[in-house]
């Protein structure tokens, strides 16, 4: 049976012991209990094309809010369609450490269009990060990032289609014919959220965090060779002369 409300303002859901999401504030994959339905007398009176639930996150206790839309209005109940849309997603998580401010700066929005279900502005905001990007590794840089974008193609085994629209978005130019961007859905949306990420890790997460362990090594290393006395040239200097073979010699 579809998800219905019946007569007395109680919510049927056949999944909904079953029913999770990422919650939006804890951002833990929990499951969601209802608490807020609309009143039935109401619904039947204004009719409206779409209605809000609040539920519960069973992990937090944070309110989480959902939009339904109504398939029709039958006898003692109000049935709802299957899908939903999330008033407030989760924040999409990255290490923006090493980034550089400006391509931080237009990424940090880029996810914030992402969690307000707004992709085409999402896609606007993964060109400008990408040019930023660009800009900052050189020609050389552009090239490399292009070898990886293909790399992820083969990794996740994308098709042609949803390649050559993540490709468009990254890598097209505003000075082309309109439109020069394409128009995004939320799977596709998905994808380039992804292969955008990726992208960045690989062009300054991974690298800034390599450079810092080497650093690391290197100061340990430079650190013990000025402080560890060799024992044959700490025995000589105590008159202790060197060491017989076998017993501690070099």
């Amino acid at each position: 049976m579809p998800i219905h409300i019946d007569a007395h303002g109680q919510l049927h859901h056949d999944q909904a012991h079953n029913f999770a999401l990422a919650c939006p504030h804890c951002q833990v994959l929990s499951h969601l209990t209802p608490v807020s339905v609309p009143d039935y007398a109401q619904l039947v009176r204004f009719k409206p094309s779409h209605v809000g639930l609040v539920y519960r996150c069973d992990a937090c206790n944070g309110p989480v809010f959902l939009k339904y839309a109504v398939k029709i209005y039958a006898a003692n109940r109000v049935e709802l369609a299957s899908g939903f849309q999330e008033l407030e997603r989760a924040k999409e998580k990255f290490n923006f450490t090493y980034l550089p401010e400006d391509a931080e700066a237009l990424f940090r929005e880029a996810l914030d269009c992402f969690g307000a279900g707004c992709f085409n502005a999402f896609a606007s905001m993964c060109r400008r990060t990408a040019q930023a990007v660009f800009v900052d590794l050189g020609d050389n840089g552009k090239l490399r990032m292009f070898d990886q974008l293909n790399d992820v193609r083969e990794m996740a085994e994308l098709d042609q289609e949803t390649f050559n629209l993540i490709r468009k978005v990254l890598f097209g130019s505003d000075g082309e014919p309109r439109p020069n961007m394409p128009a995004l859905d939320a799977y596709s949306a998905g994808v380039l959220l992804e292969a955008i990420k990726d992208l960045l890790y690989q062009a300054y997460v991974r690298r800034g965090r390599l450079q810092q362990a080497m650093t690391v090594r290197r100061y340990f290393a430079d650190d013990a060779d000025g402080k560890v006395t060799p024992l044959a040239a700490a025995q000589f200097a105590t008159g202790g002369g060197v060491p017989p073979k076998g017993r501690g010699g070099a």
